[in-house]
């Protein structure tokens, strides 16, 4: 369902109806003993005017009174008071647990693991911290209990107390946002954000760390996630390195390089250099005699350039590896 708040009419009596108590199921309670008979005795014997019951209208099953029921049953009444949910199954257990929790006898740790671990499996797409506040238990429980023991696969997002949808996995909707950004970089943050499944402000803040040349993700979220951050690609030995067309092409899919000035302008001299290498004897063929010592000092001073460029780089790969 869209809200993660299911809405019921218990807190109207004018919805209250007399209905007869044969026409009422039994509770689907996260009770594991679903009557306390000392406790039905007592709310039989109160002076008291109990509150009607909760049931869930298209079965007729209750969803919260078992006890006034039993009440009733032992102060010898046909009929019951009750007002009606109309949601579904799974929502009417979800109320059955929150009302179970706010009033009446408390729940057991068991029960209330056990009734959370059935709302992960019925709403998969609600946030922890929601589970909690409705089971009563803590959210690192439930976050504890999702990754243990709920099946399913995971969805891509999850419904927060407050309405909002937000990410499953922070990591990889931050990911998923750099590859967009690095295909599309003029779509909007909004548009990033809706096929990225997180918020236009989040995107903004991985195109600004792409254009500084840093991972989109941060070191804390990774580290909470336990993700490992993307491992650059191994720099081959001199002498014994891939082809260069095969190299700028790796280069070209990075969506770091792919999204900052200084990346760009690198990948454009280095498609350059490969579009010389293939048309290498017409370029030759073009130069005129009296220009060949110039050009092959100004490709010779382009080497070293391009030497020192390496040089520095196979430096700062060195620094940044663990030794």
């Amino acid at each position: 369902m869209d809200e993660p708040h299911p809405r019921h009419p218990a807190q109207n009596p004018d919805v209250a109806v007399e209905v007869p108590i044969r026409s009422l199921l039994a509770a689907d309670s996260p009770r594991t003993v679903p009557v306390d008979e000392s406790h039905a005795q007592a709310l039989a014997h109160s002076d008291r005017t109990l509150p009607p019951l909760l049931v869930h209208r298209p079965t007729m099953r209750i969803i919260d009174g078992t006890h006034r029921l039993r009440a009733a049953v032992l102060c010898g009444r046909d009929t019951v008071g009750v007002t009606f949910f109309d949601g579904s199954a799974e929502d009417a257990f979800v109320i059955s647990v929150e009302t179970n929790i706010s009033h009446g006898l408390p729940l057991t740790q068991a029960e209330r693991t056990t009734a959370a671990l059935r709302i992960l499996r019925s709403h998969p797409d609600w946030s922890d911290r929601g589970i909690a506040r409705r089971t009563g238990l803590a959210a690192r429980t439930v976050a504890t209990l999702r990754r243990r023991e709920a099946p399913g696969p995971a969805p891509p997002g999850r419904v927060g107390q407050d309405g909002r949808v937000r990410p499953a996995d922070p990591v990889r909707g931050r990911e998923a946002a750099a590859r967009l950004l690095a295909g599309r970089p003029t779509a909007s943050l909004r548009q990033i954000a809706r096929e990225a499944g997180i918020a236009p402000s989040t995107v903004r803040d991985v195109r600004r760390r792409i254009g500084e040349g840093v991972d989109p993700v941060p070191a804390a979220q990774r580290r909470s996630a336990d993700t490992p951050a993307p491992a650059p690609p191994p720099v081959p030995p001199r002498g014994r390195g891939q082809p260069l067309p095969v190299l700028v092409t790796s280069l070209c899919k990075d969506p770091l390089l792919r999204l900052s000035e200084a990346g760009r302008l690198l990948l454009r001299m280095l498609d350059l250099q490969v579009s010389g290498l293939r048309q290498w004897e017409r370029i030759v063929a073009a130069i005129p005699p009296y220009r060949v010592e110039t050009a092959a000092a100004a490709a010779a001073q382009c080497a070293r350039d391009w030497q020192e460029l390496s040089d520095e780089l196979r430096r700062r790969a060195s620094a940044h590896t663990p030794a």
